[in-house]
């Protein structure tokens, strides 16, 4: 019997872990099924760029897989039964159960409204393509002058704020931050980020709560009321509420606690990858929600899922960070470098070279889940046989 492995979620995670799984195992030995919602590939680090009315490249899935032995399923995961080792999906064809022998859960995260009062109705999110095509629309309707708030002074809202900028100098854009301007940056860092914001006209009201959001303002944390015409949310990212269900091992966050292969501590035959796996890092730390931490994790579990199936050695590939990367419109951009565990040193790369090194690196993860072996030619290994289930005790009488 062929060994059914089933991935849910084509985002970088589960896409780049189907195809390197497909890579390592033979196609005689193994079944590969890999379920996702929509037929395209989304970059989910451009849907600024989407929502400031920029067209992306298509990228449809079946392509992609084309001719890797993947099946790529178009459904919406329902449910997970860890205990049965089977998936509740729902897709063109009504509902059906998939039985797997190996689970990888790449479900990845959604935005996050923090419980504020009116952000589900009036706020517009970008964590996912929908959400960015619905601010592009919104966005796209502005007249001249209007005011636009993004929430939120982590990556996704300073790449939110100077795109939006950048592409549409006639709005009246704004940044509220909960802290200070790129207040975890470098020095050199945190001066280039005030450079481009200053000159891009941006105004940030730093140190900053919203605690309300109605359709034309927010309102602050000390009674303050920011004019909105649109609201771009960025505080942060929530798991995919469905391993929370489950038996699954699970962390405070909703995310499924992985060992260092990304396997389940609970349930040895899932593992876990991107953002939906509470998986440690350098210095012992939780790795943070991103498509920098996601892609090593996938590599990881399909390394180790092919390992174990195979007889072959476990990979121990360190979890690090190297930099981070920020866009700052199209023609700006910073390079902060940090530790192994993600703090800031003092080197930090700006300007147009930096726009350039981070273009090299959102198109060089799209490559990557295309090629999810980096090019690199591949042994396809044979599955080591399972061993025989054990006969039932056959009791004598005495």
């Amino acid at each position: 019997m062929q060994h059914r492995i089933v991935v849910l979620g084509a985002g970088y995670t589960g896409a780049s872990a189907a195809g390197r799984l497909a890579r390592r195992l033979r196609r005689e030995d193994v079944a590969i099924t890999l379920v996702n919602a929509e037929p395209d590939f989304v970059e989910r680090v451009r849907m600024h760029q989407l929502a400031a009315g920029q067209d992306l490249t298509p990228r449809p899935l079946g392509e992609m897989f084309a001719g890797t032995g993947v099946e790529l399923k178009a459904a919406k995961v329902t449910g997970v039964d860890a205990d049965r080792r089977t998936v509740a999906v729902h897709g063109a064809d009504g509902t059906e159960e998939l039985a797997y022998d190996t689970l990888v859960y790449a479900l990845g995260s959604g935005w996050k409204d923090q419980g504020v009062p009116g952000a589900a109705e009036h706020a517009h999110e970008i964590a996912g393509r929908a959400g960015a095509l619905r601010a592009r629309e919104r966005l796209a309707g502005l007249e001249a002058g209007r005011p636009v708030l993004v929430v939120g002074g982590g990556l996704t809202g300073l790449e939110a704020a100077t795109e939006l900028a950048e592409a549409r100098p006639d709005l009246d854009v704004a940044l509220a931050a909960h802290g200070g301007l790129g207040d975890w940056l470098s020095p050199k860092g945190a001066r280039h980020l005030r450079k481009v914001v200053d000159r891009l006209g941006i105004t940030v009201h730093e140190h900053t709560t919203v605690t309300a959001v109605e359709a034309d303002r927010v309102t602050t944390a000390d009674g303050t009321s920011l004019p909105a015409a649109v609201t771009v949310w960025t505080t942060g990212f929530v798991v995919h509420p469905i391993a929370g269900a489950t038996t699954l091992e699970t962390g405070e966050t909703g995310q499924i606690v992985v060992d260092g292969t990304m396997r389940s501590v609970s349930h040895p035959d899932v593992y876990a990858i991107g953002d939906a796996a509470l998986a440690m890092g350098a210095g012992g730390k939780p790795l943070r929600m991103s498509c920098a931490s996601g892609i090593p994790t996938a590599w990881q579990a399909a390394d180790a899922i092919a390992a174990r199936l195979t007889g072959g050695k476990l990979p121990d590939m360190p979890l690090r960070y190297f930099n981070q990367c920020i866009s700052l419109g199209r023609k700006e951009g910073l390079i902060q470098f940090v530790t192994a565990d993600d703090r800031a040193v003092g080197a930090a790369m700006t300007g147009r070279f930096a726009a350039v090194y981070k273009e090299l690196v959102c198109k060089g993860a799209a490559w990557g889940v295309a090629n999810p072996t980096m090019g690199i030619p591949t042994r396809r290994r044979r599955v080591a046989p399972r061993p025989a289930a054990a006969a039932p005790a056959v009791r004598t009488p005495a």
